[in-house]
């Protein structure tokens, strides 16, 4: 009896030690807190004790030392840290059509705080970026507008050079606090949503904000209106002539042009639709009553006025990154879209720019989905023949040809495919891009939450396309090629980054 007892006693100690085993495994091999272990162990029968203990436990297993996300309430003032010091969870992933207030008082208060709020995101700008607008004679963008040059990015103070800084252990950088590049917040991200640069607002009053204005100046954004091109009539050049693309133009400009089913997307492109915060009901923040936003109110003729949005992947809105708006130029040679959802394909694309929050809740109040999918799939008939800009410097496969090209863009297109490392996510021959999606990994360098993996975008006619990266933190191509030399360690000289960006606007 002795002896069974000792093999029984014996036999469940294995047995709790294999399941101990299989339950680590489970979970990655990973040690997680005691609340954490309960939660999984209870087959749901989950009690409110259980889940506050668990929630808790989060902050134990965040290996970043974040703050917890501050209560923001549309309107409230962006943090005095920055956006990317804070991480974990929201109250909730729903909005509401309600705010709390009346219009009115809603719209007064807003309007009282909005020149702290601009002057709080200039401070911000300010503070690492020399936002003085410089030019060099004949550098300009397709149409002509002048490109900027940079680098924007104020040398930290106590460095010599960006060589000297370059040296640096992404360890020193971020202990020292010396990382010009950390990602930038939207300058109302509690409201968010869109918000239009000056040269669409001036044409365009009825999108202009009481809430909040723009932050970077207009000498670092795309010309307006752009050019646009199109793969099934090259021989036409820029066939809008330096005009918007509007509702009440796009038939007589496009007629002969387009088969009806393009014409049917270019249609419903220029159609403004409500959105969260652009809309007839007291849920908005435009002084009167709005029609909404097309989608070419940010992809003005199917490019880009710079305009800025939050991604739509995340909560809360303080967890969500800014976006530049990107061009829609050359999607037929791109497999997925969307900075951080991996869409993977325009026309489901298209459905989610009609409601851009994707806040399910909000719909019915707002004015909720109206495409269906074969209007959809229109919409991205009319995206799949937007042509990249002309590049008479570049052959068939994307290579500079030597007796059109410059020797700076010589010297900068085999830094590219060498010693920079960019054609590693930038093949030439796929008009630069490697269609997936990477993670820079940019939080070595500062104290902040995670990024993640961000889409590989084309650079084909890149030069168009300022402000870079997918929130605009980089203001000029040479402030781009000097964010990457310090991410890649690639240790570019001074010499080196200027080749670099020359090639970069032969593109």
């Amino acid at each position: 009896m002795k002896r069974w007892l000792t093999i029984t006693t014996s036999s469940l100690a294995v047995a709790a030690s294999l399941t101990a085993l299989f339950m680590a495994t489970a979970r990655g091999g990973r040690s997680y807190p005691a609340s954490a272990s309960a939660l999984q162990q209870s087959s749901g029968k989950n009690s409110p004790g259980d889940l506050d203990r668990w929630r808790a436990a989060e902050k134990s297993i965040d290996p970043y030392g974040l703050k917890r996300y501050p209560p923001h309430p549309p309107g409230a003032p962006n943090p005095r840290e920055p956006m990317h010091r804070f991480g974990g969870r929201g109250r909730t992933s729903y909005g509401g059509p309600t705010l709390g207030m009346s219009f009115v008082t809603f719209k007064r208060k807003m309007e009282r705080q909005r020149a702290a709020v601009d002057l709080a995101a200039q401070k911000r700008l300010t503070r690492v970026f020399d936002l003085r607008c410089r030019f060099r004679k004949g550098v300009t963008m397709t149409r002509g507008k002048p490109i900027a040059i940079g680098p924007t990015a104020k040398l930290p103070r106590g460095i010599k050079s960006w060589q000297a800084f370059a040296k640096l252990s992404p360890e020193q950088i971020r202990k020292r606090g010396l990382f010009p590049y950390a990602p930038l917040a939207h300058p109302l991200h509690s409201t968010a949503h869109m918000l239009f640069p000056p040269s669409w607002t001036r044409v365009h009053p009825e999108h202009k904000r009481f809430d909040v204005g723009f932050d970077i100046p207009e000498c670092f954004l795309p010309e307006f209106p752009p050019p646009l091109y199109l793969t099934t009539h090259r021989e036409l050049g820029d066939v809008t002539r330096g005009v918007e693309i509007t509702y009440a133009n796009y038939f007589e400009m496009f007629n002969g042009l387009l088969t009806p089913e393009q014409m049917e997307g270019l249609r419903l492109l220029v159609t403004p639709f409500q959105t969260t915060w652009f809309n007839a009901t007291h849920h908005r923040v435009t002084a009167k009553p709005s029609q909404g936003v097309a989608c070419f109110s940010c992809h003005v003729n199917g490019h880009t006025n710079g305009a800025i949005e939050l991604a739509p992947d995340a909560r809360p809105n303080y967890a969500r990154l800014r976006v530049d708006t990107p061009t829609m130029r050359g999607n037929y040679a791109q497999l997925i879209f969307s900075s951080k959802r991996s869409i993977r394909s325009m026309d489901h694309f298209a459905e989610v720019e009609e409601y851009f929050d994707g806040d399910t809740a909000m719909q019915a109040a707002i004015g909720g989905r109206t495409l269906q999918r074969a209007q959809t799939n229109r919409m991205g008939d009319f995206n799949a023949i937007i042509d990249f800009p002309p590049a008479p410097k570049l052959d068939a496969l994307n290579r500079l040809i030597p007796s059109k090209a410059t020797k700076a863009e010589l010297r900068g297109e085999k830094l590219f495919n060498g010693k920079a490392r960019c054609s590693a996510c930038h093949p030439a021959a796929q008009h630069f891009t490697d269609n997936t999606m990477h993670d820079l990994k940019a939080e070595r360098f500062y104290y902040g939450r995670p990024e993640g993996p961000i889409k590989t975008f084309p650079l084909r006619g890149i030069k168009d396309t300022p402000p870079y990266l997918h929130d605009g933190r980089l203001l000029t191509l040479e402030d781009t090629v000097l964010f990457f030399d310090i991410i890649l360690q690639t240790r570019l000289s001074e010499a080196e980054r200027s080749d670099l960006a020359a090639y970069l606007r032969a593109l």
